[in-house]
């Protein structure tokens, strides 16, 4: 039984490390000073970086926690404390279903409610779509941190004579804090690396961005387009901006793993 359970082990580890290991040796040698501070270099020419779609993805991250994370943890909030009720498991009902959603079905809405209604890709609609994708991500993950904390520590506050808002953010919140940062860098770390809602909605350019109502960069998008390429220079580049993502999602998935550890 037991080397029946350390052969699952390695067979789920495998294409994990396998993954890992292609990437590292694809990445490692395209990676390099230019890569982070300068633009893309024109098609089949050598040298260049990612240095705007890096800058992007972090401004695109940015916007999207801007709105996620307030209302997921509003909504959180809400169906924990105050969701016992038919609209509580309505709107239950419907995280649930955001979180199974395909992203690109996320874009392609974005896409017709905001790209066409500003009339144009921008980084405001690459925001909002990312930030749909983590909205039920956030929500759940508070909810159920929140339903963690013991009711007596409820009780003891309410007893006191406190409103019912002032126990939930001065007593109940503080209590689930870490668990609610854990989920919330779990959230970024999955928005950090969508693709399919960027290309309805940020577009992507070559340049640097001026305006958060433009076509803006991102990582994902880039690596798409270079890996499609024909052109060598842009595929090995590709792999650069794959190990780059990797390394920030790993990057955030750690700090979450110690944030947790410190509970």
């Amino acid at each position: 039984m037991v080397s029946l359970t350390i052969l699952s082990m390695l067979l789920a580890l495998t294409p994990l490390f396998s993954i890992l290991g292609y990437v590292l040796v694809k990445g490692i040698p395209a990676l390099n000073f230019a890569f982070f501070t300068e633009l893309p270099a024109p098609p089949g020419e050598a040298g260049g970086g990612m240095a705007n779609g890096i800058v992007g993805t972090f401004t695109l991250i940015g916007l999207a926690s801007l709105i996620g994370v307030p209302v997921g943890l509003m909504a959180g909030v809400f169906l924990s404390e105050y969701g016992r009720n038919r609209f509580g498991k309505f709107v239950s009902f419907l995280t649930d279903i955001m979180l199974g959603v395909p992203s690109i079905v996320v874009g392609i809405v974005v896409y017709a409610l905001v790209v066409l209604w500003l009339g144009g890709f921008s980084a405001y609609a690459g925001g909002i779509a990312l930030a749909f994708i983590m909205i039920p991500a956030v929500t759940r993950t508070t909810e159920e941190m929140l339903k963690l904390v013991p009711n007596h520590i409820r009780e003891a506050g309410l007893a006191l004579g406190i409103p019912k808002w002032r126990v939930i953010m001065l007593i109940i919140l503080p209590t689930a804090l870490r668990g609610i940062i854990t989920g919330i860098m779990l959230a970024v770390a999955r928005v950090s690396g969508e693709t399919a809602p960027l290309l309805f909605t940020a577009f992507g350019n070559m340049y640097w961005n001026k305006s958060l109502n433009e076509p803006i960069a991102s990582m994902p998008v880039l690596v798409f387009n270079y890996a499609i390429s024909p052109y060598a220079e842009w595929q090995a580049q590709a792999w650069a901006g794959a190990l780059t993502l990797i390394l920030i999602v790993l990057v955030l998935n750690v700090s979450a793993r110690l944030v947790t550890r410190k509970r």
